[in-house]
């Protein structure tokens, strides 16, 4: 009998081994088919690309002179005449219907490399997923010596489930430089990221230059510098200096434009109204339906909505433009026709989203607009707003985009719709036949916490990795044809630094470069998670920092029957061991170990925890004060 239990325990600790064990090959996303051999393919000192002439092979080329050699020391040279070139980069001339446009074939032998493509954007593709087949030492800025730089031999057939594969970048709650926003792009293709939504305009600021409405910058463009907790900050006052924030000239853009398209990225710009205009009206009062505007000021985070009734926010300023105005549509003509210009991609987002309505409801231009105009409601108002500004964004050769409370009120045959209140409005929208754009609160936005709110940065929901993993960009009963892909979004409210802006995106953003791009029927959580940390190796040797919240303990505080706080502690994924002291000490794996509910000792003050994966610490050592626990427990 012993025996038998001793074996059953073996076999317990090879289930969990399996269970968490990294996979041998580990690219994210997931590519569609690989077939692996045997032997390895050796990276020589001087290694000989043969690649189309293609102008647009520049950035393709480029990764593999400078991330290859930049960490291996290689010298990379480019020969389209060597009989037998090391790494061969072959354009199809669309000659394989399989992989599209942007798929890509890639073949490790063990005497060199050959990527197959149609496009040069599958090229580059084809190109990162190479880059993950070396030892994660091939990501260091940095010479890394006394390496051998090898490849398992590998045929891969590769292609993305969607063409739309974004992130959306929150430049207006804190300004990014132009740099920065090079770096995200740099930091998302590596996932095979091809849309970056760039939200320019928000109450907090302008961050667009906008020629002949020099005030949207000179003013819009800055407010006063506040940290804590954004939504709680005291109001600025008169004398303290507004100097925080900045804009993009059209320079800037038209080079961050070209730089992502060497990147195969498109760029979404986001013009956001009616509502979230408040430089906009600060910059220019006459915009607003509401006497005293010029009195307001560019928010720097203090409270200006009272969402205690839901949404739509009762607005405690009115951060909106005025419908009725004729100027506000002068305006915004202005603006489009230079954003139009400015931003080659097909779409231009409108924003339209949490639109505060009381100020319009006390408005004497509004009434008369809507009785002269027959409209109901406020919803109707707004949806008079949206079909003109649509009429103005297609007149600049543009496709209208908005988030989903463009649907209120009706819309226009011709809009596409980005559903963030869950997947509802998508939904809704791709029944009208209407383009959607799936990202969702639920799954993909990254700005949530992604722990305890007693470590992380607070803010008012969470969203742990393996949620975001669940990410499914076409709803069940929805036709697949009206649905363009899937993003996730980055607000940054509570971002104040380009370092806490990667933390907030890694590892989340691998969940859904996964969601988008692969297979639906080759996800998997186990074999994801195993792949996640092969890449927190290669993201530390990048300098690209991230988040291990997924190795943070869950808490749950509830009362026994007789009154006695229980607290439990849940695991995001397998195979961690959790340790806990209540002396307030510091536990390792010498402490007690978590097995079953908890039941704090009479007087004790604080619960640390920290999670072991066999002897090594792999999650953050956690203070929860049993006050914390206290207060949860009887909100249940």
């Amino acid at each position: 009998m012993k025996k038998l239990l001793a074996f059953i325990g073996i076999l317990s600790c090879l289930t969990v081994i399996a269970q968490t064990a990294r996979p041998t090959l580990a690219i994210i996303p997931e590519p569609v088919a690989i077939t692996t051999g045997s032997g390895t393919f050796l990276l020589p000192s001087n290694v000989v690309v043969n690649a189309p002439m293609h102008t647009a092979m520049k950035e393709v080329i480029g990764i593999l002179q400078q991330r290859l050699a930049r960490s291996t020391g290689s010298h990379i040279s480019l020969s389209n005449t060597a009989a037998n070139p090391t790494i061969r980069l072959v354009l199809n001339n669309n000659a394989d219907k399989q992989i599209g446009d942007e798929g890509y074939k890639l073949s490790v032998t063990t005497k060199d490399i050959t990527i197959r493509a149609n496009q040069p954007a599958g090229l580059y593709y084809g190109v990162q997923t190479l880059m993950q087949l070396f030892p994660k030492e091939v990501e260091s800025t940095t010479l890394v010596s006394n390496m051998q730089w090898t490849a398992p031999v590998v045929e891969i057939t590769d292609y993305p489930r969607f063409g739309w594969r974004g992130l959306m970048f929150d430049v207006s709650r804190h300004f990014f430089t132009k740099q920065q926003v090079k770096q995200y792009i740099d930091d998302m293709v590596r996932y095979k990221y091809n849309l970056l939504h760039l939200h320019l305009t928000d109450d907090e600021g302008w961050r667009l230059e906008i020629k002949g409405l020099p005030r949207l910058t000179e003013v819009g463009a800055w407010n006063v510098k506040k940290v804590g907790y954004f939504g709680t900050f005291t109001p600025p006052t008169p004398d303290e200096p507004k100097d925080f924030g900045g804009f993009y000239t059209h320079d800037d853009i038209r080079e961050l434009v070209q730089y992502a398209k060497e990147r195969f990225v498109n760029i979404l710009p986001e013009i956001d109204v009616p509502g979230h205009s408040l430089a906009a009206v600060v910059s220019y009062p006459e915009l607003s339906c509401t006497p005293g505007a010029d009195q307001y000021r560019v928010r720097s985070g203090e409270e200006i909505m009272d969402w205690s009734h839901g949404a739509p926010p009762i607005a405690l300023v009115d951060n909106t433009l005025c419908p009725a105005n004729e100027k506000v549509y002068d305006f915004l003509d202005k603006v489009m026709t230079q954003v139009a210009e400015l931003f080659p991609f097909e779409y231009i987002h409108v924003g339209g989203d949490e639109c505060p309505k009381n100020y319009w409801e006390k408005s004497d231009a509004i009434k008369a607009l809507m009785q002269k105009e027959g409209l109901k409601s406020m919803e109707e108002v707004q949806s008079y707003f949206e079909k003109r500004l649509e009429k103005i964004v297609e007149s600049k050769g543009k496709k209208f985009l908005g988030w989903d409370e463009i649907l209120e009120g009706g819309l226009a045959p011709s809009a596409a719709v980005m559903s963030w209140r869950g997947v509802k409005g998508g939904i809704e929208a791709a029944k009208m036949k209407h383009e959607v754009v799936m990202s969702p609160t639920t799954y993909a936005y990254i700005d949530y916490m992604q722990a305890d709110p007693i470590i992380e940065p607070r803010i008012y929901s969470s969203l742990r990795l393996n949620k975001s993993y669940e990410f499914e960009p076409v709803p069940d009963g929805v036709d697949p044809k009206y649905i363009k892909g899937g993003q996730a979004n980055l607000w940054t409210e509570q971002v104040y630094n380009m370092r806490h802006a990667e933390y907030m995106t890694w590892p989340r953003g691998l969940a859904i470069a996964e969601s988008v791009w692969s297979p639906k029927a080759k996800k998997n959580w186990d074999h994801f998670f195993g792949k996640v940390e092969s890449h927190f190796g290669r993201l530390d040797m990048a300098e690209i920092k991230y988040a291990r919240a997924v190795y943070d303990p869950i808490f749950t505080a509830t009362k026994t029957a007789d009154g006695q706080l229980q607290i439990t502690l849940d695991k995001e994924v397998n195979g961690l061991d959790l340790y806990y002291s209540f002396d307030n000490s510091f536990p390792d794996n010498y402490y007690p170990k978590y097995t079953g509910p908890l039941v704090p000792p009479k007087d004790a003050v604080m619960l640390k925890v920290i999670s072991y994966k066999g002897k090594q610490p792999v999650g953050r050592m956690i203070a929860m004060p049993i006050a914390e626990l206290k207060t949860r427990a009887a909100k249940k």
